[in-house]
């Protein structure tokens, strides 16, 4: 695999799209709490609803994991001294998640 270049970015400051290209201008909330860019993510137009597609499919997932931990921690008796009682094992971190 290429060398990749991770960017980190919180927010989005500017889309555009210029001769069948779209450009997303990536952004960090810096010190002052304003938006910096960071960086941009440049993709062909024809790519931008399978990008978007796989966000909302992520975004899903996670909201799926939400729920799940959510049911979990509301169904019965909670916390270390029941699972020890119980001999089972502590529930997992609900805000821990892993996708491949």
């Amino acid at each position: 695999m290429p060398d990749v270049r991770t960017i980190f970015a919180d927010g989005l400051i500017d889309a555009s799209v210029t001769h069948q290209v779209a450009r997303l201008t990536l952004a960090q909330t810096g010190p002052d709490g304003k938006p910096v860019a960071v960086g941009q993510l440049v993709m062909p137009l024809s790519q931008l609803p399978g990008f978007a597609n796989g966000l909302i499919g992520l975004l899903k997932q996670i909201e799926a994991k939400v729920k799940e931990a959510q049911a979990q921690g509301a169904g019965g008796a909670s916390g270390p001294a029941s699972a020890e009682a119980g001999g089972a094992e502590p529930p997992s971190v609900p805000g821990a998640f892993r996708f491949s």
